[in-house]
């Protein structure tokens, strides 16, 4: 990569570093159940409101997107998710309603991160490496992800602190990241009038095959995801008696580890095999990973969590950039089609919590990540020659 090339890049790849202060809902769900005494399905609450903004979000912003560019949106994420951190540091953690508030706003400015950072990417990468950088920008979102469960860890054992500590910390984080954006000039993809992206242009995609697939692979992805990274601990605390504010929680930053480095070596791999080929392989880790946390053996198990992690890494900037290079005229629409599929992380763990609810086993609930796994194997393996009907 160019100096030049490194330069339009770097505050790009810390956007991706603030998306993963977003994923912090998925552990904080897992210490509000334990601090508040709530159910399986009331925790859920908090990832829930989290990730509903993406449903409700990215469409309007990918058509503003559209107009006013992909910069000045990803300027509005960092600003609305840095405002949410504010909320609860001036108005106190004592009230489980301000920090659901709080969540809201961090889950607003992380939907439109995702609308503006995917594509914007394609825009400062160079030609045929859009893959590569994407998954190297999912890399770097691990990172951001992996500190909320660390964070917290060191807190409590060596700071005399607790997860509280997040909120200062992300938002000096995306105050760097919002200063250093702001003065970068990035040549964005222009497009006429006549091609500026509307509800309806949206909306039509999803009545080709190929893109409803691949969007509800989103879905379903995300969903699977979000519930290993706020499950895993509880897994952890009920089947194997792990204390959950600290090696409990640490069992949600393996998966991360894991996912850190699947995605780096993504990011190697993909210089010489095909995304699709690489989307099936990470399918079928996945599948074995979560297929072990059913074996009642410890060591089994965290090993399992690892494997997980792997096969995890690698899937949505896969889906996301290999339906983009088929369509790339209709990025800002499909960038909002698939952000708005992140809601998947709102219904599938509320899913999960239901199932583990009712059969009062947390395991039975992994069935679900394990079913949407199948489906994703499904489109990975289906060849789609038409792009557009």
């Amino acid at each position: 990569m160019s100096s030049k090339s490194f330069y339009k890049s770097a505050p790009i790849f810390l956007a991706f570093l603030c998306m993963g202060f977003g994923d912090v809902v998925s552990p904080l769900s897992a210490l509000l159940k334990e601090e508040f005494a709530l159910s399986h399905t009331s925790s859920q609450l908090v990832t829930f409101l989290g990730m509903i903004m993406f449903g409700l979000l990215s469409v309007p912003m990918g058509i503003y997107q559209g107009r006013k560019g992909k910069k000045h949106v990803l300027l509005i994420g960092l600003i609305v998710a840095f405002f949410g951190l504010l909320i609860p540091t001036v108005f106190g953690f004592e009230l489980f309603t301000i920090l659901l508030l709080s969540v809201l706003f961090l889950g607003a400015g992380a939907s439109i991160l995702q609308v503006a950072g995917n594509p914007i990417m394609r825009d400062v990468s160079p030609e045929g490496k859009y893959s590569r950088n994407l998954s190297f920008g999912q890399f770097i979102k691990a990172i951001g992800t992996l500190s909320g469960m660390l964070i917290p860890v060191a807190a409590v054992k060596w700071w005399d602190l607790d997860w509280k500590i997040l909120f200062p910390i992300y938002s000096v984080g995306l105050f760097i990241t919002i200063f250093f954006l702001a003065l970068t000039k990035i040549e964005e993809s222009k497009m006429d009038e006549s091609q500026y992206p509307t509800l309806k242009s949206c909306f039509s995609l999803l009545k080709n095959k190929y893109v409803l697939s691949m969007v509800f692979g989103i879905f379903l992805y995300v969903g699977a995801e979000v519930s290993l990274f706020s499950k895993i601990p509880i897994y952890l605390q009920e089947i194997y008696g792990f204390d959950l504010k600290t090696w409990g929680l640490l069992g949600s930053a393996f998966i991360v580890i894991a996912i850190l480095i699947g995605r780096f070596s993504g990011a190697v791999v993909l210089n010489w095999m095909s995304a699709r080929q690489f989307l099936i392989l990470s399918t079928l880790i996945a599948l074995v990973g979560m297929l072990g946390l059913f074996i009642p053996v410890k060591s089994v198990a965290i090993a399992a969590i690892f494997i997980s992690g792997l096969g995890f890494a690698n899937i949505f900037p896969l889906i996301f950039s290999i339906a983009i290079d088929k369509m790339p005229e209709r990025s800002n629409e499909l960038s909002g089609l698939m952000v708005t599929a992140i809601i998947g992380g709102a219904f599938v763990p509320m899913l999960f919590s239901v199932v583990a609810d009712l059969s009062g086993s947390i395991l039975i609930g992994f069935l679900i990540p394990v079913l949407c796994f199948v489906y994703i194997g499904i489109i990975a393996l289906r060849k789609h020659s038409a792009v557009l009907d």
